[in-house]
């Protein structure tokens, strides 16, 4: 059984310690959509695509092309240990998502390259050169 706190000696949100509102600071992760957040970026030479993908590895990601769409996708399970823990709460569950774009016509997609750095997957889709715009010249007069 749990003492009573006394309000004079203890601050009133000890009261919400064990309160959803106290673990979760405003923020509901278990109920949490799964879809990533992504940037899509373009320059005269490619497009660039980033995906927030923290708590992942380049292991737990697949990235797939097929008929001009590039599908971006994750499924991760929660790690059983052997051990017995006894939680008061625990989030840890089954996650996964996927993001597909349909490409435009003038990316090279064999020359597509990804890399994952500090939970950011950026995925660079160069343009095909013959759509890349020429630096415009001066024609000599003969």
């Amino acid at each position: 059984m749990l003492a009573r706190i006394n309000r004079r000696f203890v601050p009133a949100y000890w009261d919400d310690f064990f309160n959803d509102n106290f673990f979760t600071n405003g923020h509901n992760y278990a109920s949490e959509g799964s879809t990533p957040a992504v940037n899509v970026a373009e320059d005269e030479r490619e497009y660039r695509i980033e995906v927030a993908v923290p708590g992942l590895n380049r292991k737990d990601v697949r990235i797939d092309l097929e008929d001009d769409v590039l599908t971006i996708s994750s499924e991760r399970n929660e790690k059983r240990g052997e051990k017995k823990e006894h939680y008061m709460r625990r989030e840890f569950r089954q996650s996964e998502f996927k993001r597909s774009f349909q490409l435009p016509e003038s990316v090279d997609q064999n020359k597509i390259e990804a890399s994952h750095d500090a939970g950011i997957l950026t995925i660079q889709l160069p343009k095909r050169e013959e759509v890349l715009q020429k630096a415009p010249k001066q024609i000599e007069i003969k």
